[in-house]
């Protein structure tokens, strides 16, 4: 298909972008803002162990499983009405999470703001396909789009902290209201509707199908990050698979699908989804790690080890947009290439961490994988979405961003086992044979800090040394683990997505349905 450019955004197209780009940037904050507000919820509420866990993680459970069914939702009754009901709802899930009065009624509340952000998420994404028909303004907007989101999750913690400085917990939530309030009188305004007759009518079997699917693998995924193997994460896995099998299965005989299973099929679209599965899979594993790593192995505070945690930024604001201006010069799958490269050498040099390193150690090699991860990330974004017809731009922003949360939950579940087991046995070795507390202190690093504060000064700093040792060492294996991941992005990045590019620039460059086009992925 020959490279046409679209038309030109103007100032309105520029200003309606800017405006979208607030519940992007709440929504992502979301998911990591309670991390410093849990403790002072669990003095208010007094929530059992098992509810505390919900409060953490039922907003993103309830986010990553209606993804795809909003999508689809937005294309059939159009982006921004999904977007104003979606700020609707999560400002009133705002306002009754802030004044929960018990555990059970938070968890409802985050249930409400999962539903609320999983219609805000891709809807946004998927206007910037309307928006912008011009690939060069379509691309520096997804560039924009992916670095918000990413700050959105690092700024969480920080604005946490700091609101918790002088308010109670409750306004980590009521910071949503403004934006929601403004977003409800200027989308209206600025964003012009995009529904269409073209999808038929809804089918609320393969939702549920899809909802579950998600919902049961991504919970046994982080089951088993968080214990270790257990028969229940292994079944909801499985369970899980089962279902999104049915699932595939059935949008094959359907006449108006929730989702393009030929457009996930062609190297333009499905190449793009497995680099962000990929990305993201490496960007959790290793935040989990590093985040500890400062805190428990350097000693830093919570909200100092959050704001030195922004300083990665400064790669994420250099290579998202040069990464950008190469791929108007060179094919853009060399680019994501380069920008996996990158990321694997950042990986690489984190393995030079110790328990006495430098702090600018970390964060240089932070500041380097995440430059290339985010790089990489939003080319594979603005070529998938670029593949999208615009019609379909909403469920193709659902598959997306499902790709990105279940490639997370990977990385927390793989990289985390991996350094635990590494961990776990070097604190065998560490430990004389019989020792009490070993068991205790061979699990987690905070275990070990548990443990430690009970024991006389001598035993503590030998438990505590051998602990942050171990710790950092498993750190160093599973960064080779994602350096050898990004190796692999690069070269199926380069092999699937070479020339893909140009193919897919145009303002509508979906092929139509069962036509066979060089964009198809080898079978």
């Amino acid at each position: 298909m020959e490279n046409t450019p679209g038309p030109l955004a103007g100032r309105k197209e520029w200003t309606a972008l800017g405006v979208l780009m607030l519940p992007l940037l709440l929504v992502s904050m979301d998911v990591s803002i309670l991390y410093f507000a849990i403790p002072y919820i669990s003095q208010d509420l007094e929530p059992s162990a098992t509810q505390q866990l919900w409060i953490l993680d039922m907003y993103g459970f309830v986010l990553a499983g209606l993804l795809i069914v909003m999508g689809s939702l937005g294309d059939r009754i159009g982006r921004r009405t999904l977007v104003l009901a979606g700020s609707a709802v999560f400002g009133a899930a705002s306002v009754a999470a802030a004044y929960a009065q018990s555990a059970e009624m938070l968890i409802a509340a985050r249930a409400l703001l999962g539903i609320g952000g999983a219609a805000l998420m891709p809807s946004t994404l998927a206007l910037i396909r309307n928006l912008f028909h011009d690939a060069k303004q379509r691309a520096k907007a997804v560039t924009i789009w992916t670095g918000v989101m990413t700050a959105g999750i690092s700024l969480g913690p920080v604005v946490s902290g700091l609101l918790l400085e002088h308010f109670w917990w409750g306004s980590v939530f009521l910071i949503n209201l403004p934006a929601m309030v403004l977003l409800l009188v200027l989308v209206p305004i600025l964003v012009p509707e995009t529904a269409t007759a073209a999808h038929g009518r809804f089918d609320v079997l393969s939702a549920a199908l899809s909802l579950g699917a998600l919902l049961t693998v991504i919970y046994g995924i982080k089951e088993w990050a968080r214990h270790g193997y257990e028969p229940l994460p292994a079944v909801c896995v499985l369970v899980g698979l089962v279902l999104g099998a049915v699932f595939v299965r059935r949008q094959k005989h359907l006449a108006h699908p929730l989702i393009d299973l030929g457009l996930i099929g062609r190297r333009s679209f499905g190449g793009p989804v497995l680099a962000d599965v990929l990305a993201m899979f490496a960007t959790v594993g290793m935040a989990v790690f590093f985040t500890q790593y400062m805190q428990s192995v350097l000693g830093l505070s919570p909200l100092t080890a959050a704001l030195w945690s922004l300083v990665p930024a400064a790669g994420v604001a250099v290579m998202a947009p040069t990464g950008a201006a190469l791929a108007q010069r060179i094919d853009r799958a060399y680019v994501m290439g380069g920008g996996f490269l990158m990321a694997a050498c950042g990986f690489l040099w984190m393995t030079r961490l110790h328990t006495d390193s430098p702090l600018w150690v970390g964060l240089v090699g932070a500041a380097v994988y995440a430059g290339g991860l985010v790089a990489a990330m939003t080319l594979a974004n603005e070529l998938a979405l670029g593949a999208a017809p615009p019609e379909r731009a909403g469920s193709a922003a659902a598959v997306l961003e499902s790709g990105q949360e279940l490639g997370g939950a990977l990385g927390m579940a793989i990289l985390g086992s991996v350094g635990a087991a590494v961990y776990s046995r070097d604190m065998a070795d560490a430990l004389p044979a019989g020792t009490q507390y070993a068991d205790a202190v061979g699990e987690t690093l905070g275990g070990a800090a548990a443990v430690a504060a009970e024991l006389p000064p001598a035993t503590a700093d030998a438990v505590l040394t051998a602990a942050r040792e171990a710790f950092t060492h498993g750190l160093g294996i599973a960064a080779v683990g994602a350096a050898l991941v990004m190796v692999c992005a690069a070269a199926l990045s380069v092999g699937l997505l070479r020339g893909a590019g140009a193919a897919t620039t145009g303002p509508s460059s979906a092929p139509d349905a069962g036509r066979t086009s060089p964009d198809t992925v080898p079978r």
